[in-house]
C-alpha cells in the first residue's frame, strides 16, 4: 500500500503569482517556491520553480467534459537530484506519487465541493517563449 505522507505534503499561496511547496518523494522532503507563468481559471495553471531545493517547471490542464466531470492533464519537467532522488526516478517513483497526488487532489475536490484559492485572475507569461 502507498505511503500517503509520501507526495505533495502542503502548497501554500503566497501571493498571486506565488506558492510554497513541501513534498516528499522517495523519502526524501523538499520544500521550494513557485511562480505562476500563466493562468487561464478553469483552463491550465503553469508554474516553475523559482527558490529551494527542487528543479521543476509543469502545466496543468482541465477540460471541462459535463457538469460533474473534469478531465486533468499534468505534465511535468522534473530534474532530480541526489542520489536518492534519481533512484526513485528511475524506479518510477516520481510518476507514481504525482498520480497519488492527483488522485488525493480529485478527492478533496469532490469532498469540498470547490477551489480553495482567493484569487481566480488570468496571468499572462512575460516571456510566452519560457512556459511550457
Amino acid at each position: 500500500m502507498a505511503d500517503r505522507r509520501q507526495g505533495v505534503e502542503e502548497v501554500r499561496q503566497l501571493d498571486e503569482r506565488h506558492n510554497h511547496w513541501t513534498t516528499k518523494i522517495g523519502g526524501v522532503r523538499r520544500e521550494f517556491e513557485t511562480e505562476i507563468v500563466d493562468q487561464l481559471p478553469d483552463d491550465r495553471i503553469t508554474w516553475r520553480v523559482v527558490a529551494g531545493e527542487s528543479r521543476q517547471r509543469g502545466s496543468v490542464r482541465f477540460e471541462r467534459l459535463d457538469d460533474t466531470h473534469t478531465r486533468v492533464e499534468l505534465t511535468m519537467d522534473v530534474e532530480p537530484t541526489g542520489v536518492a532522488e534519481k533512484g526513485a526516478d528511475a524506479l518510477g517513483v516520481i510518476g507514481r506519487r504525482a498520480k497519488g497526488d492527483l488522485h488525493r487532489f480529485k478527492e478533496y475536490i469532490e469532498h469540498r465541493g470547490g477551489e480553495t484559492g482567493a484569487w481566480r485572475g488570468r496571468i499572462r507569461p512575460e516571456n510566452p517563449g519560457s512556459a511550457l
